[in-house]
């Protein structure tokens, strides 16, 4: 990846250019550059990242968005539009997620800018909804998303890390339950992990849940809009909703399995008032009186009207529909993955899988698979790589591409095995090895990305 993309072809702009430039120069432009781009995924090779890859549904959510992509959400008396999009949001992703079960209590939830954001206001929500504990913690399984962390660390909530088992990759229940004390307001299970794609125990970690009078976040970001409908369509997986007694909260993605434009998420509760708790107001500010359901200020009233059109779209039918096409796919590459001896599947996966190898270094693998455009993610501790099956992965021919290519690149690992790989464990895909200073490699290449200092002239 380059430091500084398409400055070889393109006008470089790091100062403001005194003339402006013709629209049809612009939108030339970034039609190039999106159309090169578009390739790196379009033929199912991508994990993850993109979960539609269907041209034609982002025409029209793109058009949804065009109706509103300039109202702010802030001024509801300007656009009433943006309650009823909201609103029916949380209602659908609440009646998918089992709320019609819960008694005695009124759920509730908040449209976020992403699955980070929903776990940030999760994490929130437990502090303010415990205002008598002065140093809350959380207990969450090292496999849980580092959003949590981050949160943690934002909001002065301590974050306790549960071991996992080491085949099954679940949460350790019992370090769990013993670890529990009295500033724990909450416990997290993920539904699945990102790194191997295993649920955890929400069934035991509700009933952990009850006994201690704490909240329990389902973290269903990546599955949360796909394992209930492959539940329904009768695959093994346990209910993780609200349907299980002790589930407080789950974080639910609609820019992932939803099907959405990029970002959106909804975070659901079982009762308002915990989501009520952190609510933002200043009521005596001279501007006015102020007050915002979540971190945001100013939202998108686009992403609204687009993740509504999205779901109202495709409906039950939809969604059961394209989960049937990825069950069937990710079983498909995992036989294809247990068909060599010298790999290993990680824990019971669902949709996502991660497999890992006991003969050599699994990034031989990845390096191979990526001459062939295979663009794999990382885990480390053991090294591991994992596919998140989506929609593009269930065109026909990438199964039986993905089980000659595979082939070929255990062959690869087999004959290099004294070899050093040339790929790493990085979130997101970012190409190359990790050196000995992660921290300090990180912040560089995140200053690579935002930054680019070096290229802006001198005063």
């Amino acid at each position: 990846m380059s430091r500084f993309p398409y400055d070889d072809e393109f006008e470089v702009h790091r100062t403001m250019p005194d003339t402006g430039t013709a629209k049809d120069e612009i939108l030339s432009m970034m039609s190039d550059i999106a159309a090169r781009e578009n390739v790196v995924w379009e033929g199912g090779h991508c994990s993850g990242t993109m979960y539609c890859g269907d041209h034609d549904h982002y025409d029209f959510l793109n058009e949804a968005f065009a109706n509103f992509s300039y109202v702010n959400t802030l001024q509801r008396d300007m656009c009433p539009s943006a309650t009823k999009f909201e609103a029916e949001i949380i209602a659908m992703t609440l009646d998918m997620l089992g709320a019609s079960s819960l008694e005695g209590s009124r759920p509730g939830g908040l449209v976020t800018s992403g699955g980070s954001s929903s776990i940030a206001h999760a994490v929130l929500a437990y502090r303010e909804g415990n205002p008598n504990i002065a140093r809350a913690n959380i207990i969450k399984p090292e496999t849980a998303h580092p959003a949590f962390s981050k949160a943690g660390h934002l909001f002065g909530v301590d974050m306790k890390i549960a071991p996992v088992d080491s085949l099954t990759l679940q949460v350790d229940l019992d370090w769990v339950a013993s670890n529990i004390d009295a500033n724990t307001v909450a416990v997290i299970g993920s539904a699945p992990n990102y790194g191997y794609g295993t649920v955890d125990p929400i069934h035991e970690l509700g009933a952990i849940a009850l006994e201690h009078e704490i909240g329990l976040h389902v973290d269903g970001c990546l599955g949360g809009f796909l394992l209930p409908f492959g539940r329904e369509l009768g695959y093994n997986i346990p209910a993780l909703d609200f349907s299980v007694p002790g589930v407080t909260t789950i974080s639910a993605d609609t820019h992932k399995y939803g099907y959405a434009l990029k970002g959106t998420s909804v975070l659901a509760f079982a009762d308002q008032s915990l989501r009520n708790s952190q609510y933002f107001y200043l009521t005596d500010w001279s501007g006015g009186k102020y007050c915002s359901p979540g971190m945001d200020g100013s939202r998108s009233g686009g992403l609204l009207a687009a993740t509504w059109a999205a779901m109202v779209h495709l409906g039950r039918e939809g969604y059961l529909r394209y989960a049937k096409a990825i069950f069937e796919t990710s079983a498909a590459m995992q036989e294809a993955v247990r068909s060599h001896e010298s790999l290993r599947i990680m824990g019971n996966p669902s949709f996502l899988f991660s497999f890992t190898s006991d003969e050599y270094d699994i990034y031989l693998v990845n390096d191979f698979l990526r001459t062939k455009g295979w663009r794999m993610n990382g885990q480390q501790y053991p090294n591991a790589i994992h596919m998140a099956v989506t929609r593009p992965q269930t065109q026909p021919g990438v199964v039986e591409q993905w089980t000659r290519d595979l082939a070929e690149a255990v062959a690869y690992a087999q004959a290099n095995s004294d070899q050093p790989a040339k790929s790493g464990a990085i979130y997101g895909g970012v190409a190359g090895g990790m050196s000995a200073e992660a921290d300090e490699f990180i912040r560089a290449v995140m200053a690579d990305m935002m930054d680019q200092q070096a290229s802006i002239p001198a005063p």
